[in-house]
């Protein structure tokens, strides 16, 4: 395998500056570029200039809500083969199936493990490019 190729790039949109760095840390640990905006405007804004392999998203967010840009990027021809984690505190059923229906490929609440979420990365990722 070619060390040279090319890293995946995650958008992580969180506004928790705790959260955020802990999901960055972990995740260039496991070998991906990762990008980061702290509310849902720059959030869409980045996901549709950096045009990531995956994004990593809150729900509640300044600015606009991580289901609205989950539905505009999933609604979207150009951004809709992005997968979307949402990772949120919301845990109840009817949120859960919000996600959902807006688009988003998984739904993980916190507090999350970060092997799961790793495990969930690696399967949308895998997905995409085999």
């Amino acid at each position: 395998m070619d060390d040279k190729k090319k890293k995946l790039l995650i958008l992580v949109v969180e506004d928790e500056a705790d959260m955020m760095k802990a999901l960055k840390i972990r995740l260039e640990a496991s070998n991906y570029e990762v990008v980061l905006a702290h509310d849902g405007s720059e959030g869409l804004n980045m996901a549709r200039q950096e045009q990531p392999d995956l994004v990593v998203l809150d729900i509640m967010l300044p600015k606009m809500d991580g289901l609205t840009i989950c539905r505009m990027l999933k609604f979207d021809e150009k951004f809709s083969k992005i997968p979307v984690i949402l990772l949120t505190a919301k845990t109840q059923k009817i949120d859960i199936q919000r996600g959902k229906e807006m688009g988003a490929d998984v739904y993980m609440t916190k507090p999350f493990k970060a092997e799961e979420l790793l495990a969930a990365i690696e399967k949308l990722l895998k997905n995409k490019t085999g």
